[in-house]
């Protein structure tokens, strides 16, 4: 089951009517295979060390504040599985973290819960939670990525949450998206559908605007734990692309790709795979693989959060 990265946007997501909000709705549709668990890696659980979530059921954290009464009202209660947490353990420490620690009281906040509760709303599936530690660098978290490969086959979903562009400073009603962001958003899909990895682990030497865009990595980071997942072959797929409050990208990514694909033949007979609706980058010659549509769409502006949301470190 193939990694994937999910842009998570404003805990509204699930009551905001955008582009975002209708894709990961739809996301069943895409993903057909119902996972047996769901490993989440958050940007908001920020630790000194690799943690996992070793409780037995889960509980729904609002780590934000300021938001409508209406969105305090959500809850997404899913059984935990101590058993992955012990697996996903064991296999961070045989790829040599030697420090990992086991957490029974945190559930899941809003970088998990929130875009799970649009993608499989039954919340039926057992889910874990791996922390990101922002001090140690885009190697390390890709190293942890690689660690876990061996659960992609297993049946195990790793959903890295985080942002493609993150700098609330720049939130706005606007609908227009300042240059700096949408230059990085290219260079990152450029970048990875190109397999150009090592620049995607040291985005912040070779992106441009990188400390604009991402002022601190905890919302880029679950990206490279996706990628290392899916192994040094993999081959990343934009699954989705648009754009909320003017400068949050909620590009969403999957890597060695096998949502909505279909095996198609060439002039020359050679088999392809490509997505159902393919857009070929004009700057770069790079497929966009953006499964649900128009790349210009917009999310509507429900009010300000900047300040309203928090990164927890433990």
């Amino acid at each position: 089951m193939d990694p994937v990265y999910i842009s998570h946007g404003s805990p509204m997501l699930p009551l905001e009517d955008i582009p975002a909000r209708d894709f990961l709705r739809q996301w069943r549709r895409y993903l057909t295979e119902k996972p047996k668990a769901i490993v989440a890696v958050s940007a908001h659980w920020n630790t000194s060390y690799p943690s996992v979530t070793t409780a037995t059921q889960n509980t729904t954290i609002r780590d934000f504040y300021g938001f409508p009464a209406e969105l305090y009202k959500l809850e997404y209660k899913t059984r935990g599985s101590p058993e992955l947490a012990r697996q996903v353990k064991s296999l961070l420490q045989a790829g040599g973290f030697s420090v990992v620690q086991e957490d029974t009281k945190w559930g899941l906040d809003h970088g998990a819960w929130v875009p799970l509760y649009l993608m499989y709303p039954d919340a039926d599936i057992p889910v874990i939670q791996l922390s990101v530690q922002p001090h140690k660098g885009g190697l390390h978290h890709y190293k942890m990525g690689k660690a876990l490969s061996s659960l992609q086959d297993e049946g195990v979903l790793i959903m890295a949450s985080g942002s493609a562009t993150h700098n609330l400073r720049y939130i706005s009603s606007s609908s227009e998206t300042p240059s700096w962001f949408s230059e990085f958003d290219d260079w990152l899909n450029d970048a990875l559908c190109n397999g150009r990895f090592e620049e995607v682990i040291e985005f912040e030497k070779y992106a441009p605007n990188a400390k604009k865009v991402h002022p601190s990595p905890e919302h880029f980071y679950p990206l490279l734990v996706a990628l290392g997942a899916a192994g040094k072959n993999a081959k990343a797929q934009r699954i989705h692309a648009s754009w909320a409050h003017s400068a949050l990208s909620m590009a969403c990514f999957s890597f060695k790709p096998t949502l909505l694909q279909k095996t198609i033949e060439n002039q020359d007979g050679v088999a392809n795979t490509l997505s159902s609706s393919s857009y070929e980058s004009p700057a770069s010659g790079c497929r966009d693989n953006s499964i649900d549509g128009d790349l210009r769409r917009r999310g509507s502006f429900l009010g300000r959060f900047i300040g309203r949301v928090m990164n927890v470190h433990r």
